[in-house]
């Protein structure tokens, strides 16, 4: 049995939770973590267990424009903000359009600033949808990760990824 966790991220948030939750899967399964650029058909499917994750952009997954607005405000001058190496291309939403049917199971997480869901959205929930729609059992619940409002991951957000991904792991193997 064996983990895949596939993520967009777009300042390196995503990528640290999805890195984090990677880690806490490796207790139970052996786990690949990969950019959704990097993710192919035949890596899905040679997975028991498919995370996928990415950041919360306009209360859902991010398309097109709402990457681009990211990659702007990366560029102002004083922004902080540094662009993930793999932030360019197609996001999560691109990458779940493109898988076609599927079977397996499957898990939902992502990246959201601090505050009421009903006020930011989260993309895990269409993440998921869109996995159910591709023929994957969703496992679990989706899960969100806390940034704060200067796009920086909320203390102990690692710690609570880990800790996820650990439960994921043996939710999974005892399945």
């Amino acid at each position: 049995m064996r983990a895949v966790v596939v993520y967009e991220s777009m300042y390196g948030n995503t990528h640290q939770i999805a890195d984090a939750i990677g880690e806490g899967l490796r207790e139970s399964l052996p786990t690949e973590v990969i950019s959704v650029h990097d993710a192919n058909r035949a890596l899905v499917e040679a997975a028991d267990l498919v995370v996928v994750g990415g950041p919360t952009h306009t209360h859902g997954m991010s398309h097109d424009s709402t990457r681009a607005a990211a990659a702007d405000k990366a560029g102002e001058p004083d922004s902080g903000l540094h662009l993930d190496p793999d932030a360019a291309g197609d996001g999560v939403r691109e990458w779940l359009e493109s898988l076609g049917q599927m079977t397996g199971r499957a898990a939902a997480f992502d990246t959201r600033v601090d505050m009421s869901a009903l006020v930011t959205g989260r993309a895990s929930k269409g993440i998921a949808k869109q996995l159910r729609h591709h023929g994957f059992e969703v496992v679990v619940d989706p899960e969100s990760f806390l940034v704060t409002k200067d796009t920086r991951l909320e203390p102990d957000e690692q710690l609570h990824a880990k800790q996820w991904g650990r439960q994921l792991g043996a939710t999974a193997k005892s399945d």
